[in-house]
């Protein structure tokens, strides 16, 4: 964004006077210093101030009477009548968020400058603490996808090491052997970006807007990683490289990414982008850094492999993906845990032993009982629980076989069940629970 306004400029006064001896013949004298206008200035001959460009005209240094002053000693004055003014030019060229702190952008109201959700790994409601091998979400929003099993083990906080200053929470990998990977192997870590959250980037079109890539990271390993960002449809890849210095230190990286001219990234509530870190990639999905290739890809070529190392740490965490040429102020999506917690759970809803209500459609059929989501998710969700369903009708209470059908939208989901024992009333309120304990959950799953 350029200047608000026009480029600074630099004009200075010192008030004071100059004094001349009129001659009766010289119409024109020189003044101490460049005059830019008429009204910068009050001109006096004998006494008497002169009309401005009916009685004299300035150019420059020079102030021209239009009748020459009579003659006398000191009878001709010009008292400056501004006092000394500056206008300093900024140091830069542009106006853009490295000049405004968090703070300045919370009180102009731009929000969503992130595009990573959870981006500080605070939010894990799948596992609260929790570590695995497995191909998972070790946070919300995050996914871990292995070519093969068991080669690494996550968690979040993983080592319990100290976080970067400003942060309380990372994603940790530690490697579980020293494995070689084949042309065909991969390890890594997304986020894949609802194509809402970036439509207005313009990639797949000429005019595609530049992001920059930033985070934190921490490897007992040195050297040059690799990671990359891939289409929403898998057909455009962007490789990139980052160089870690220091063992088992953290530093912060940047990346600036060219926008995207070909590819599919989706606008709606699809696949619209997706941002990954390998941990370790053969050659078919490695390519070329600094560049966007047609090809599926999710690592540089030659990037050091953490699977590669036996007992290799990899940590991560603030990391941010926002418009322009250079990291800015980290900020979550959200702004606040609250916000963030709510944009997590449009993707999954980790809902611990909630109340569904509804009626008994009869002695021996709970139909229909439901419950409100907290936020809109991104689609219809895939509901499961976990634990053993129980029923209470006021005065009756039993358990159930299993929910035979469950139906979810956006906004609810509700299912169907059939009594295990106790016999309830027709059209009897019911509620039902799980366990009648914190133990039991539902996973309201809308992940992309």
């Amino acid at each position: 964004m350029s200047y608000i306004g026009n480029t600074p400029t630099t004009q200075s006064f010192i008030s004071g006077t100059d004094y001349f001896n009129g001659t009766g013949a010289q119409t024109a004298f020189t003044l101490s210093r460049t005059v830019a206008s008429v009204n910068d200035i009050q001109a006096v001959v004998n006494n008497v101030v002169q009309v401005p460009n009916d009685a004299y005209t300035i150019s420059g240094t020079t102030i021209t009477f239009t009748s020459a002053p009579s003659a006398g000693t000191q009878n001709v004055y010009v008292r400056y009548l501004s006092t000394t003014t500056q206008a300093i030019t900024p140091s830069q060229n542009t106006v853009s968020w490295s000049t405004l702190d968090s703070n300045v952008q919370g009180d102009l109201g731009i929000s969503f400058k992130n595009r990573i959700i959870n981006s500080n790994m605070a939010i894990d409601q799948r596992n609260v603490g929790a570590s695995g091998t497995s191909q998972s979400y070790p946070v919300d929003r995050w996914l871990y996808q292995p070519s093969q099993s068991n080669k690494i083990t996550w968690q979040q906080n993983a080592g319990s090491v100290t976080p970067p200053a400003g942060f309380k929470n990372y994603l940790g990998i530690t490697s579980s052997s020293a494995y070689s990977v084949t042309s065909g192997d991969y390890f890594f870590l997304s986020q894949t970006i609802e194509g809402y959250n970036i439509a207005d980037l313009g990639w797949g079109a000429s005019g595609a807007s530049t992001v920059t890539l930033s985070f934190w990271v921490r490897s007992s390993l040195t050297g040059t990683f690799g990671g990359s960002i891939r289409a929403g449809g898998f057909d455009q890849s962007y490789p990139f490289s980052y160089t870690i210095s220091s063992a088992n230190t953290w530093e912060q990286k940047s990346v600036t990414i060219t926008g995207a001219t070909a590819g599919t990234f989706g606008s709606t509530n699809g696949n619209g982008l997706q941002v990954c870190f390998s941990l370790g990639a053969g050659s078919t999905y490695s390519g070329t850094a600094g560049a966007w290739s047609g090809s599926n890809l999710v690592s540089a070529t030659g990037a050091t492999s953490v699977v590669g190392t036996n007992g290799a740490t990899w940590y991560i965490t603030g990391v941010q993906l926002e418009v322009g040429t250079q990291a800015t102020t980290f900020t979550t999506a959200g702004g606040s845990y609250g916000a963030e917690l709510a944009l997590c759970q449009r993707y999954f809803w980790k809902a611990v032993n909630p109340h569904l209500a509804g009626v008994a459609s009869s002695t021996t059929a709970l139909n229909r009982m439901g419950t409100s989501l907290p936020v809109t998710m991104r689609a219809p969700p895939t509901v499961s629980y976990s634990g053993t369903i129980q029923w209470y009708d006021g005065g009756v209470s039993g358990t159930i076989t299993s929910a035979s059908s469950i139906y979810s939208n956006t906004n609810s989901f509700e299912m169907d069940a059939t009594p295990a024992t106790g016999t309830t009333t027709q059209g009897r309120a019911v509620i039902c629970y799980l366990d009648n304990s914190i133990t039991g959950f539902f996973s309201i799953d809308a992940e992309l």
